[in-house]
């Protein structure tokens, strides 16, 4: 299974490729969640107080960020791979994330966990700002 969502954020690609990419940011976008997440190709990252736990396959600022993908709950060595597309659009950014490999009973609240934990609080930061 796959998922597939597209949003618009009123930021540029390279201040959303921050968030994604920075432990601080990514923390105060999740209402201060632990993260750390490595800024090199190969480093491992974990978000939301451990929960989550990535490892970057590429980097692109402004344009990629790929992760090798994991709830914590899922089974041992289960990966899945994230990709967060970003392009100028508008006065804004498009960001295009794509999700594939992950455990068929984590769809349905994969798919809304993106738009709950990352897509609205993302925008919420940015219009703070």
């Amino acid at each position: 299974m796959a998922i597939h969502q597209e949003i618009h954020v009123e930021a540029t690609p390279d201040a959303i490729f921050d968030i994604l990419t920075s432990s601080e940011k990514f923390a105060k976008m999740t209402g201060g969640r632990a993260a750390s997440i490595s800024t090199e190709v190969g480093g491992a990252a974990t978000m939301f107080d451990g929960h989550i736990a990535a490892r970057n396959v590429e980097l692109r600022p402004g344009k990629r960020v790929v992760q090798a993908w994991r709830a914590k709950d899922w089974p041992d060595g289960v990966y899945s791979i994230v990709r967060f597309e970003l392009s100028a659009e508008g006065d804004g950014a498009r960001l295009v994330f794509d999700q594939v490999g992950h455990p068929d009973e984590a769809q349905a609240r994969l798919e809304s966990g993106w738009i709950k934990m990352y897509w609205e609080p993302m925008k919420a930061m940015v219009a703070a700002a």
